[in-house]
């Protein structure tokens, strides 16, 4: 039954906001530039979740220019829905390795958060995704943004027309946010990669499942008024086994065996949908984000670590969004 009222939430959300998808433009609504000179992005072959993947975090994160010494850092994974075997969340292998290796660079703390979308029961999705003995065993707190105390924040953007996010108090006392994507394909943004992700920090028990008032103003405009707000410092992205085709939920896993790390949200999906065989150019909010949160095009970003090889088969993409392939 709960498989059945997803559907048809998506159905008919899909329905509400169909036309939005395909948007060909979105008018300047920021109010400041954030975006660097230049960005750094890395990406570094993981074959599977069964290595040691700490040493090469550490590793990767040593090419990059961070202090996060006596820092409070949030892992904030991609955890949708309860689904064993499919490749919809953030392995918690990975996000154990970043726990891990932030404190090796010095974290005072290390708190793994995120508000799943879908499912209401988060503590569901914990125990079937493998997160709760992962987290326990490591003894790393979790907490759930859905039900986090929360504190009304004015949005630093005016895409969607909303003047202020309520916001948990976890991911605003962060001194380090860290956004930890699955790959994946999205049926109504075309891709969900780091800035997508944030949709996770804005509460279900206030802004309802899945988020829908933010799918009501627009899925691409929220995602810019979200990351406008709340700055991704870091991202590192779960690209060893992606999703292809109709993702987030009902799509169909694809190795990639790829992590992607980037000081730079934007540069770091740009990144990732070239690696899937995409040109970020004509997703929408990465579009729109270059012009203010970060670099899109390769001549702004440095390559480093491996070079970006695109596949010789791209991403299989539902029609609507068929126009994005290279």
């Amino acid at each position: 039954m709960r498989t059945r009222r997803r559907d048809f939430l998506v159905g008919a959300a899909g329905l509400g906001i169909g036309g939005a998808i395909r948007a060909s433009s979105l008018l300047p609504k920021y109010r400041f530039e954030r975006r660097p000179k230049r960005s750094r992005v890395a990406i570094v072959s993981v074959n599977d979740y069964s290595e040691k993947i700490v040493e090469t975090l550490v590793a990767a994160l040593g090419l990059f220019s961070l202090d996060v010494r006596n820092k409070s850092v949030v892992l904030k994974p991609n955890l949708v829905d309860c689904a064993p075997g499919q490749a919809i969340n953030t392995h918690p292998s990975l996000v154990l390795a970043a726990a891990e290796a932030f404190l090796l660079l010095g974290a005072r703390s290390i708190v793994v958060a995120d508000g799943p979308g879908h499912e209401r029961d988060t503590q569901r999705v914990l125990s079937e995704s493998g997160y709760e003995g992962s987290l326990a065993a490591q003894g790393l707190r979790f907490v759930d943004l859905n039900r986090d105390h929360l504190l009304p924040v004015r949005v630093k953007a005016a895409y969607t027309g909303i003047e202020y996010l309520w916001l948990p108090r976890t991911v605003l006392a962060a001194e380090f946010l860290v956004s930890m994507p699955k790959l994946k394909t999205h049926h109504w943004s075309g891709v969900t990669l780091s800035m997508k992700n944030l949709f996770g920090i804005v509460p279900g028990i206030r802004y309802g499942w899945p988020k829908n008032i933010l799918h009501w103003k627009g899925i691409s405009e929220s995602i810019l008024d979200i990351c406008a707000t709340v700055p991704i410092h870091f991202v590192i992205v779960d690209g060893i086994v992606g999703m292809e085709g109709n993702g987030p939920l009902q799509g169909t896993p694809r190795m990639l065996g790829k992590v992607i790390l980037s000081d730079d949200p934007v540069a770091a999906d740009a990144t990732c949908a070239r690696l899937m065989g995409l040109e970020p150019g004509r997703v929408p909010h990465l579009r729109e984000g270059s012009k203010f949160l970060g670099n899109c095009t390769t001549t702004r970003v440095e390559q480093i670590a491996e070079t970006l090889v695109p596949p010789r088969t791209p991403f299989e993409l539902v029609p609507e969004w068929g126009h994005l392939v290279a």
